[in-house]
């Protein structure tokens, strides 16, 4: 089969996924916690819980930041102050529109981002979803979506420059 016909067929068979959401940094206390959106609800959701400090119709930009606070819908209440960043399509990782809400790494925090996310219609990732859509949208082939892993689990100067080096193709 044509490797367009394929990468075409098997992008438009996932684009009508769910969007996902997960916390994308290590669990633990930290200055920056990161809850990350996929999918074609994920600047909807943004726009729903973002208010940004500046009253200007220019926020959410792709590939931006933006400064503001994560509100809570429901009780209008502030949960925490935050960059976040759109990114569309097809111009990211998993080829899907992607928010980034970069928030502060305490566990609580992080945890309540990703409740309100999930409340406005977002689904628990599953570990390594965002590397399958990658994968499975035609912008990571199987051996990169490996050495993904291997960069994640690097534990050496060597085993990284192994690992970029299979990303970039290298063998």
């Amino acid at each position: 089969m044509n490797r367009n016909l394929l990468s075409h067929s098997r992008r438009t068979l996932f684009q009508e996924k769910e969007t996902i959401a997960a916390i994308s940094t290590p669990f633990g206390e930290s200055g920056i916690g990161i809850v990350r959106i996929s999918g074609p609800l994920a600047q909807p959701i943004a726009q729903k819980l973002f208010k940004p400090k500046k009253k200007d119709h220019s926020y959410l930009i792709s590939h931006h930041f933006n400064y503001g606070e994560i509100v809570d819908p429901q009780k209008g209440t502030p949960i925490d102050e935050v960059l976040i960043v759109l990114m569309k399509s097809p111009k990211t990782y998993t080829r899907e529109d992607i928010v980034e809400i970069h928030c502060h790494g305490g566990y609580f925090i992080l945890q309540k981002v990703l409740e309100l996310v999930l409340k406005q219609g977002a689904r628990m990732a599953q570990p390594g979803e965002f590397t399958k859509r990658a994968f499975l949208n035609g912008r990571i082939d199987l051996t990169q979506a490996e050495a993904v892993i291997d960069l994640i689990k690097a534990k050496t100067t060597a085993s990284l420059e192994i690992a970029n080096q299979q990303l970039r193709g290298f063998f």
